[in-house]
Order: C-alpha cells, then sequence, then structure tokens
C-alpha cells in the first residue's frame, strides 16, 4: 500500500492512497471461507455450497467491505504517524471513472488543516475586571427583606402600598378566571396601583390589560393567558380582592439572629450586615470574573487572526450529520459556528503555550469542594472526608459528568491564566453599577 500527500496550500491537502491486491486478498479470501461454512443456500448442504457460488454471491460486497476496512485502517494510522492536525474528518474525493472490476484501486481524500498561529495574552489592552462591593443601601434593602421574610402576617382591612392581595382576575368573555397574589409594584403604572388604595375584601376593581405590566408576558403568569393572546391584548378585567395582609417586620433581637444563623453566631445587626455583605461579594466575585472571562474571550477572537479551510468545512457539515444538507444549508451553519470553531482553536492554542492540563487530581479537588459547597446549602456544614469521597467516586463514575465537571475545571484553569497575564484595569464598583457598565440597564 502506498500513501502520499499534496498540500495543496497551508490549510488543504489530498491525500492518495493506493490499494494493491495483496493488501486485501487474504481477508477477502478469509471472509468468503467463513460464508462458505455458514451459507445456507437452497439445493445445498450447510458447507457444501460451491465457491464459485459464493463468489457471485457475496463477492462483491465482501470486497467493498475488506477494502474498505484496510483503507480507513491505514489512512488512520497514517494521520496519526505524520501527526496531522486536522479539521473534520477526510472525505473521500468522487472518481467518475472508478472501476472495481480492477485489482488494484487509487483513493483520494481531501483534508482541512488546522492553522498555524499564537497568541499573545499581553497584546490584550483595554479590558476592565470590576471588584463588586456591596453599599450601604443594598445591605438595608437586604436587612428589610429578611425581616420581611421572617415576619407575621397580618390582616388588614385596607389596601395600603406594601401589601399583599390576595384575589381572582376575572373576564368570562376571555375565559378569565385566574386566583393571584400580587402586590402593587408588578404594575407598570402608578395610577393603577392607586385604583387599589383604600379598597377593602369584597372590593372588585377594573383594569386594562393593554401596558399593564412592563412585560405582556407576565399577563401569561397572572392571567393564565395563552402564549398567542398576550401581545397587545387590550381588553378589561375585574380583579375581585378576597383578602388584604401585610407582613409585621420580625423584631431584631437575639433569637431573630439566632433563628436565621444559628445560636450565639450573629448578635447585633452589624454583624448581619457583615455576613450579607460577605455572602453577596462572593457571588459578585463570580458575576464579575464571568465577565472578565466574556471579554477576553470577544478580544481573542477580534485581534487573533487566522484562515480556516472554509471551502472544506463547508462540504464536510454537509455529509457531517444524520441528515445531508444542501450546500446553502451548510453556507449558513458554517456561519453560525464559525465563531466557536475560532475559539476552540485559539483556547486549545493557549492550553498548548501554557501546559495547561488537568490532572485526576484536579477534577478530584474541584469535585469534592463543588459537593461540599452543595451540602453546606442544606444545612450539612462538616460532613467526614468519607462521605464527601463516596460522593465524588459516584459522580466521577458517571462519563457525562466528568466532561461536564472537566471543562469547569479547565475554565478556571483558563480565568486564572487570564488574571494573570492580561493587563486590565481594576474597577470598584456597586452592583448596580456593575450591570450599568456591563449591560446598560
Amino acid at each position: 500500500m502506498n500513501i502520499t500527500r499534496n498540500n495543496v496550500d497551508a490549510l488543504n491537502a489530498v491525500i492518495t492512497v493506493e490499494v494493491s491486491k495483496a493488501d486485501y486478498a487474504p481477508q477477502v479470501s478469509k471472509a468468503l471461507n467463513h460464508y462458505l461454512k455458514n451459507a445456507t443456500i437452497p439445493g445445498f448442504r450447510k458447507g457444501a455450497v460451491p465457491m464459485s457460488l459464493i463468489q457471485k454471491q457475496y463477492g462483491k460486497t465482501v470486497l467493498l467491505e475488506e477494502v474498505n476496512k484496510v483503507l480507513q485502517e491505514n489512512l488512520n494510522k497514517y494521520l496519526q504517524q505524520e501527526k496531522l492536525d486536522i479539521l473534520g474528518n477526510p472525505l473521500p474525493k468522487i472518481a467518475e471513472d472508478f472501476n472495481w472490476d480492477s485489482e488494484d484501486y487509487k483513493f483520494e481524500f481531501e483534508l482541512g488543516l488546522t492553522p498555524t498561529f499564537d497568541v499573545d495574552l499581553s497584546t490584550i489592552k483595554g479590558l476592565t475586571h470590576y471588584k463588586i462591593f456591596a453599599d450601604d443601601n443594598m445591605l438595608d434593602e437586604q436587612v428589610t427583606r429578611i425581616r420581611k421574610q421572617y415576619g407575621k402576617m397580618i390582616a388588614k382591612d385596607t389596601v395600603e402600598a406594601g401589601d399583599d392581595i390576595r384575589g381572582t382576575f376575572i373576564n368570562e368573555a376571555k375565559n378569565i378566571d385566574s386566583p393571584a397574589q400580587i402586590t402593587l409594584d408588578i404594575f407598570k403604572d402608578k395610577a393603577t396601583a392607586d385604583k387599589f388604595i383604600g379598597k377593602k375584601a369584597g372590593d372588585v376593581v377594573t383594569l386594562n390589560t393593554k401596558g399593564l405590566f412592563e412585560d405582556d408576558h407576565q399577563l401569561m403568569d397572572y392571567l393564565k393567558v395563552g402564549h398567542d393572546d398576550v401581545h397587545g391584548l387590550d381588553v378589561d378585567v375585574d380583579f375581585k380582592i378576597e383578602e388584604v395582609t401585610t407582613s409585621e417586620p420580625a423584631e431584631l433581637n437575639q433569637e431573630f439572629f439566632d433563628k436565621l444563623f444559628g445560636e450565639g453566631n450573629v448578635s447585633s445587626v452589624e454583624e448581619i450586615k457583615a455576613k450579607v455583605k460577605e455572602d453577596a461579594e462572593k457571588q459578585f466575585a463570580t458575576q464579575a470574573d464571568q465577565k472578565f472571562l466574556n471579554d477576553v474571550t470577544e478580544s481573542l477572537l477580534t485581534n487573533t487572526k487566522f484562515d480556516l479551510p472554509s471551502e472544506f468545512l463547508k462540504k464536510w457539515i454537509q455529509s457531517a450529520g444524520q441528515e445531508p444538507l444542501t450546500p446553502e444549508q451548510a453556507e449558513a451553519e458554517f456561519a453560525k459556528s464559525e465563531n466557536g470553531l475560532r475559539y476552540q482553536l485559539i483556547e486549545g492554542k493557549v492550553m498548548q503555550q501554557n501546559k495547561l492540563q488537568i490532572t485526576f487530581e484536579d477534577l478530584k479537588a474541584f469535585t469534592a469542594d463543588m459537593i461540599r459547597k452543595q451540602m453546606a446549602q442544606f444545612g450539612q456544614t462538616n460532613p467526614t472526608d468519607a462521605d464527601v469521597d463516596g460522593i465524588v467516586a459516584r459522580v466521577l463514575s458517571n462519563q457525562e459528568e466528568v466532561k461536564r465537571l472537566s471543562d469547569q475545571v479547565m475554565s478556571e484553569k483558563m480565568l486564572n491564566l487570564f488574571k494573570e497575564k492580561v493587563s486590565a484595569t481594576t474597577k470598584e464598583v456597586t452592583y448596580q453599577d456593575f450591570i450599568k457598565e456591563s449591560y446598560g440597564e
């Protein structure tokens, strides 16, 4: 067997595989002998069928199968030996004059080659790594929310701002009969909320659905209206008030502190705020890191220039799925996936240049830490090492979980590398300012 490669250009190559009779004849003979021993053909005893009949009935099929096996085995071996870094899989070139009646065959395959490029993280400029802090307003709001959450519900005669109102939205013509628990801040306009002020249980407030909420999709939640009907819905609905309640905030005393954080762990409002601040800023740090990771990714995609074997990849996409695609469909699919492919190549290059690897110990440690955090959320703050190790072993026995966790570990390693090597300005902001600067909201 003879295999040669012709590099068309830096991104495309053609491999020619020449298969002679000596390369496949022993396998064909062995397969035909197997048929000879096991074939059941009317008029002949099992094992007594003439080889000429076996050859006539199965010869062409066996030939195709065995030549293809030899071809694929040697092609794969060649790619490994030559250490060719390819995109997609080799695509066979169709030969119009191919003749299976010949004893020697020549096959050609197109290859898409991975582009050669480098990634220089030091060239990335102008990025900001946010450090988000919980300001006094946020801490005061959180304490107020916690006090209300653990407070006592009190029945009221009339509605005031901030009350909870239980009732039913009704419109017989639209078959709306939807029980709901509301507060007045759900409505888009203050004028709508003001209609409820001073009302009592048994009173009915008539509302128009057009612009009732900030988002029309909320009509689905409160009125149980179908998605196709919510956009621009313009009908009157009655809200029949059935109960008015308010929450009396929990008293800030030691009993409340112990209920929230365990006996003796907190003894003042300042200590509650300190714990809320600590927990909030841990979550904020995760969001800030994700924003930084996204920004570095975007910068790498913008500034790392290299060509792809685009035409080859479009042809490969046409035949890669379960159902073949038209050239137009493949073109659209390539356009959707190109950035993802580019970042996979960039990420792989970054890992290679910086020798980033995932060891089994890395995976175990990451999984154990994740499990301890999850157990802590359910009150199990001091699990034994044996308990955690047992859960880790079960999790890592699932290959899908291993893949998912490996991606998370590598993402963490990439983030730490970017923090170390990418020049960025650190900026301290409140959470509200972070949202505004990041997303314009």
